[in-house]
């Protein structure tokens, strides 16, 4: 089975097809020909990612999914959230995004928090949603110099490193992504 990703994160790309067996073959959107960078213009996960896999789907007329990913931070009020990206502005600069969060939780003893991920997978033009969660604490400072985003100042429950300081196999153990793509595989051997 050939499946578009709707995305243009090439670590994202790494993480699933670390996971799949060759029964899968997921291109990624450079791959099926297509340049552009797809808007995430609603507030919640679930609709971002729905309208990525929706405009890939309505482009190539192949199967395809996207996902959406937040940091919820409970001292923040859910922050950064949907706009986790762009958290310290629409340039999407991971560091300047984990400035920002570790400003705002100077004197902060609460720091729990977990990353979401929804997947949205559209099969014959119909939509299936996948949500993973990771539940965690946000660091002091950085830690690993492994992964992307927010990586470096997220450590899962269960474990004593940050997501940066893990490799892949072990990060997808862990993650809010892995356990997303854990649910969108299980789905799709029981359809394929």
């Amino acid at each position: 089975m050939t499946l578009v990703f709707a995305t243009n994160n090439d670590n994202k790309v790494k993480e699933i097809r670390s996971m799949l067996d060759s029964s899968f073959n997921i291109i990624t959107m450079k791959e099926a020909g297509i340049d552009m960078d797809i808007p995430e213009p609603h507030d919640t996960l679930e609709a971002n990612a729905r309208e990525k896999s929706e405009t890939i789907y309505r482009i190539t007329g192949r199967n395809s999914f996207s996902e959406d990913t937040g940091l919820e931070i409970d001292a923040l009020n859910g922050a950064p959230g949907v706009i986790s990206a762009r958290y310290a502005g629409e340039q999407k600069n991971a560091e300047d995004n984990m400035d920002k969060v570790l400003h705002e939780l100077q004197g902060q003893t609460d720091r729990n928090a977990r990353f979401r991920t929804v997947i949205s997978l559209i099969i014959d033009g119909t939509e299936h949603q996948f949500e993973g969660v990771a539940e965690g604490t946000i660091l002091p400072a950085r830690q690993g110099g492994k992964g992307f985003g927010y990586d470096p100042i997220f450590q899962p429950l269960g474990s004593s490193k940050s997501f940066a300081e893990m490799d892949l196999a072990e990060k997808n153990q862990f993650s809010h992504r892995g356990k997303a793509f854990k649910k969108l595989i299980a789905f799709l051997q029981q359809t394929a």
